[in-house]
């Protein structure tokens, strides 16, 4: 499966879920909820996925955590604030660099319409 195909699934899930309940939960409630459904399409992802980070010598085990990794294809970092602001693209930017990874979507739950909240990022795809 392609990062496009994994993405348009993600978008529709991500539909799915905005539609029935609506913004204003917790982050940690959207998630949930996302790899629930996302579990049954049985498609390998990983939540909150410690990701390793290498500097020189140093080896540390988690220099972050994806909160949903796809496929080892596509990063989906899920938001439900009032706004994103610009550092929340660089983020999923650096995660793209980390993992090797073409593509993340920024996913803010907290908007009105669910396509003003979802944001495509991506790293040579």
């Amino acid at each position: 499966m392609t990062e496009n195909e994994i993405a348009k699934l993600v978008v529709d899930l991500c539909f799915k879920i905005h539609t029935q309940y609506g913004p204003g939960l917790f982050e940690s409630v959207y998630e949930e909820i996302f790899c629930y459904e996302w579990d049954k399409k049985n498609i390998p992802f990983f939540r909150q996925h410690p990701i390793p980070l290498v500097h020189e010598e140093i080896k540390m085990d988690a220099g972050f955590r994806a909160d949903v990794m796809i496929g080892n294809k596509v990063i989906i970092e899920l938001k439900s604030i009032e706004a994103l602001a610009p550092v929340h693209y660089k983020q999923v930017q650096t995660y793209l660099k980390l993992t090797g990874c073409k593509l993340g979507l920024l996913v803010n739950f907290n908007v009105a319409l669910i396509k003003d909240g979802i944001h495509r990022i991506v790293n040579k795809l």
